[in-house]
């Protein structure tokens, strides 16, 4: 007998296992996994009861709170389409996706009132907006919204329903993060989640005892599989509704977690905490990390100060998103703290049910295990996506010969590690040399003073392009152009030193730590 590998099944299993389990908790509320499952059905069928059916695109843009959690199970179980929004977007590129999606409900928090007020005149498809008013919610008077998610769950029954659920048909569409100029709707099924969740589950070691904080936002690729995977061993949800460094470690503290997910920049955010000399963590909490390569300084002061086990992840939203992991082996234990906080910087060896990954040249063959050929990251298999929604021609640019090309250029270590060098678009070429960002920002991250740093190539008469570093300096901090370029010359070959350098006040991140180099070039 064959079932659906479907993620949806998890929530059937943990409140047929753990129906008094906490699986959800949100502030001052808590919900068991019988009450999480019964507010799911109430969703379910409330929406079919204003007309939505299977195949039907529900777009949802609402923080990490716990009706987020409820729209990735109550949408899917009926066949219907989930499409997250980025929090972060402004109301052209809300009405983009909208419109673009084919969504014909939107769930949104009130915060986000005023970017939805006039959606229905720029999205013709549009039926209804739904309004989410969480307990944390801004007072907000905007009228924008046609129903209450509570009032209509309150209507609604509870009585679980049969669907049947085709594996292969899409779960959800996700857009991409935003580093080019439209973002890209990724078809997602069932399958693609299943799978990528069930690698989360097993290479981040999840268990029942475990409670997750959710950082990471739910909008970004399904929260990288945490929606169900935590769901599935009957683990505890804790939601964040906002991102607050001092917030974060009051709650790894109060609520004893023990594992989270987050970009890069979340944990340099957290080691230059206000509080973070009062944080005492008992246990080591284990911390997935992708978006951007994670420069080796933040990971040794994260697992010094914060007592993170910290796994680098790689992936993209394509690939439901993750396809390797830095996994961790017994011989690196005996090194000093400097070299294990660079293995652990490399994006690793392939996850295992995904399928194949391998660095390949433009030819298609593999990359020597040398850790100086380079190539571009390729793959294939369970997580790759279905395609691009209506969008068949850049589908036959990024999957071509069965093979997901990703865009990321990056070598292979003797030992199979991957470690990527950089986007293809951002190697910067001067005088006929290749020079990675990702390794000046690096340099350039090791200095005491420096907060954050991005690198891009500036046009230069007689080389070309140059290298030109954006820097953000930690708070009270002093520091010239000429102490960052000795800093860099006694470190790198001079050719690869920024020519320019120009501090700032912040970086251009999306809201999973990636950082917009188009906006840096102008």
């Amino acid at each position: 007998m064959i079932t659906p590998l479907t993620p949806l099944d998890w929530k059937r299993r943990a409140t047929k296992l753990y129906p008094e389990q906490t699986a959800i908790i949100d502030g001052s509320m808590h919900l068991t996994y019988r009450e999480f499952t019964e507010r799911t059905w109430r969703l379910s069928h409330a929406l079919r009861d204003l007309g939505m059916q299977a195949g039907d695109h529900i777009a949802v843009m609402l923080p990490n709170i716990h009706q987020m959690l409820e729209c990735f199970y109550a949408i899917p179980q009926f066949g219907a389409v989930i499409v997250p929004i980025n929090t972060r977007l402004n109301a052209d590129e809300i009405a983009y996706i909208v419109e673009h999606s084919d969504a014909k409900i939107v769930i949104a928090d009130r915060e986000y009132a005023e970017l939805f007020h006039d959606i229905k005149h720029r999205a013709p498809q549009l039926q209804l907006v739904i309004e989410v008013i969480h307990h944390e919610s801004p007072d907000i008077s905007v009228a924008f919204a046609d129903r209450e998610y509570e009032t209509l769950l309150e209507s609604a029954s509870n009585t679980p329903f049969e669907t049947v659920i085709d594996e292969n048909q899409p779960l959800s569409i996700n857009y991409t993060s935003g580093t080019t100029s439209r973002p890209k709707g990724v078809i997602l099924t069932h399958r693609n989640n299943y799978i990528n969740a069930t690698d989360v589950l097993f290479h981040m070691r999840i268990s029942h005892e475990d409670k997750y904080l959710h950082i990471l936002p739910m909008f970004h690729a399904n929260g990288w599989g945490s929606v169900w995977a935590y769901t599935a061993v009957g683990a505890t949800h804790v939601c964040l509704r906002k991102i607050d460094a001092d917030m974060i470690l009051k709650i790894f503290a109060s609520e004893k977690i023990t594992i989270s997910f987050g970009a890069p920049t979340v944990i340099n955010m957290l080691l230059h905490a206000p509080q973070i000399e009062l944080f005492h963590p008992v246990r080591a909490i284990r911390f997935a990390t992708a978006g951007s390569p994670p420069p080796a300084a933040v990971i040794e002061r994260s697992q010094r100060l914060l007592n993170m086990d910290i796994t680098h992840v790689y992936g993209l939203t394509e690939v439901s998103p993750l396809i390797s992991y830095c996994e961790w082996r017994s011989e690196f234990d005996t090194l000093d703290s400097t070299t294990i906080a660079a293995i652990k910087a490399r994006q690793g060896v392939e996850m295992v049910h995904n399928g194949e990954t391998k660095v390949v040249l433009p030819n298609g063959q593999e990359v020597e295990w040398n850790g100086r050929q380079i190539g571009e990251i390729a793959t294939r298999g369970n997580v790759v996506m279905d395609s691009y929604y209506k969008q068949p021609e850049e589908t036959a640019k990024a999957i071509r010969d069965g093979w997901f090309y990703t865009g990321d250029l990056a070598i292979v270590h003797p030992d199979g590690f991957i470690q990527i060098v950089d986007r293809a678009k951002d190697v910067i070429i001067s005088g006929g040399e290749n020079i990675s960002s990702i390794e000046v920002e690096d340099v350039l991250y090791q200095h005491p003073a420096v907060l954050d740093a991005g690198v891009v190539a500036v046009p230069h008469e007689k080389w070309g392009e140059v290298p030109k570093a954006y820097i953000m300096l930690k708070a009270g901090q002093i520091v010239t152009q000429k102490e960052l370029d000795d800093w860099c010359r006694e470190r790198l070959a001079h050719f690869k030193t920024p020519k320019a350098y120009e501090f700032v006040t912040s970086l251009p991140r999306t809201s999973t730590g990636k950082l917009q180099k188009f906006k840096l070039r102008g």
